[in-house]
């Protein structure tokens, strides 16, 4: 397969969902990966796929090898890829070498998706502190009305709930936003 089309990849996620098969859905997604020669979205972004497939399947340590392809092959992908490599690292109780991917992005250039999966990541693994500053981060660079910027609200009104501070002038953003 040559070009890959987001309907195809469309239809072997509805198909994964209706047969709830994550190992099938990541070895289709790793072949799909392989043959990849163009396409309307990037081969990193299958393989971010891919790893989170992997990832449902119980598979943290292939999910970990896809998001490092992933960021190897350098292409587009919503979120860089390092902010999975990060949570997986968690997953697989590595938590030192997750806090240092996650310096190493908060050094570079992100964008409010990275900040969502960074935050999501750390107010899953007892971070809400920093959880909360990675989400208000993102939300501040992200432009009104983009759909990323609601769940970014919605994550740190969560995350500010949790840790008991007080509503801001972020929270009324969300209130706007519904």
């Amino acid at each position: 397969m040559a070009h890959v089309t987001n309907e195809q990849v469309d239809r072997l996620l509805e198909q994964a969902l209706l047969l709830d098969d994550h190992g099938a859905l990541a070895r289709r997604l790793d072949a799909l990966a392989q043959g990849y020669e163009s396409g309307e979205m990037s081969r990193a972004a299958i393989l971010v796929l891919a790893a989170e497939e992997w990832r449902q399947a119980g598979q943290p340590a292939t999910a970990l090898a896809r998001f490092q392809s992933a960021l190897d092959d350098g292409g587009e992908v919503a979120a860089d890829p390092r902010a999975g490599i990060a949570d997986t690292l968690f997953e697989l109780d590595r938590p030192d070498e997750a806090r240092d991917v996650i310096a190493a992005i908060r050094a570079g250039h992100w964008n409010p998706a990275t900040a969502l999966t960074v935050a999501e990541t750390l107010a899953a693994y007892g971070d809400p502190q920093a959880a909360h500053d990675w989400a208000t981060e993102g939300v501040r660079a992200c432009p009104q009305g983009s759909p990323i910027r609601d769940s970014l609200l919605r994550t740190r009104y969560r995350i500010r709930v949790d840790l008991g501070l007080p509503e801001d002038d972020l929270d009324a953003l969300l209130d706007a936003s519904r």
